[in-house]
């Protein structure tokens, strides 16, 4: 009798397991969508100040450039752009400053496509070759893209085949220097990769140049794109360490070091 009571009083004792359900709220479907993989595929890719600042850092200085457009005097923001400008005579008499200011704003009043253009485009090629690399490749394709564009222009304003006025029309943005990025990240991706992303610059830059229909734009774009494609060799090349000197020496140093107790035993 006295076992039937322990016995009792033991199971009683247990705590009965209940099993807790979730309660579905509004707010599930929400949290499982900011855990689902093309979301986090997406934002993955989006550039931030730790693993893109060159990419970040040239995005706040566009912003910042059109927020002046928008609220500063019209008057103003066109001799801003004018003198920043990279047409013919500002190149021929101010060509460095031309070459720079030109790079700080965006062709149009919004900013939001080339956050995207960026985060496509340089911020994934800046994460593969580092900061520095990414600086060079999107410099490369603003000048190069400028500089043959221009000369075009120069060499058809000579032969007659264009007016006089196209050497002053207004030539500022970041398309050349995000088409060099598109054109370098292309060489390396994997095979397809690399093809779709060739063959989607392409289509881009035709659909510009029919649509636009513009002299400056058929060359300069074109050229961009394939300053990157040139650059594939270099970007390929793997990166130097940083003290890289001072880790060769770190194994025989520690050679040494330890060699040195046995020699004086010895």
């Amino acid at each position: 009798m006295a076992d039937v009571t322990a016995g009792a009083t033991r199971g009683a004792s247990r705590p009965t397991a209940v099993r807790h359900l979730t309660a579905v709220t509004p707010l599930t479907g929400l949290r499982f969508g900011l855990r689902s993989v093309p979301l986090r595929w997406v934002l993955d890719r989006l550039p931030t100040p730790r693993r893109n600042p060159f990419a970040c850092g040239y995005l706040v200085v566009l912003a910042g450039t059109t927020i002046f457009a928008q609220l500063a005097s019209p008057d103003l923001v066109h001799q801003l752009q004018t003198m920043s400008s990279t047409d013919g005579h500002h190149l021929l008499h101010t060509p460095v400053r031309s070459l720079l200011m030109s790079g700080l704003w965006v062709a149009g009043p919004v900013w939001m496509p080339y956050l995207w253009a960026f985060a496509f485009t340089v911020a994934p090629l800046e994460r593969r070759v580092g900061s520095l690399r990414a600086a060079g490749v999107f410099a490369a394709g603003h000048v190069v893209g400028t500089l043959l564009s221009q000369a075009v222009v120069a060499v058809a304003v000579a032969t007659g085949k264009v007016g006089p006025g196209i050497l002053d029309e207004l030539d500022i943005g970041v398309s050349y220097g995000v088409l060099a990025s598109l054109g370098a990240l292309a060489g390396l991706l994997p095979k397809r990769g690399r093809w779709l992303a060739l063959g989607g610059a392409v289509l881009l830059v035709a659909h510009q140049i029919i649509t636009d229909q513009d002299l400056i734009t058929a060359v300069g774009h074109p050229t961009a794109l394939l300053t990157g494609v040139a650059l594939w060799g270099v970007l390929r090349r793997p990166r130097r360490p940083r003290g890289g000197s001072a880790v060769r020496r770190l194994p025989r140093r520690a050679a040494r070091r330890a060699a040195g107790p046995a020699l004086e035993r010895a």
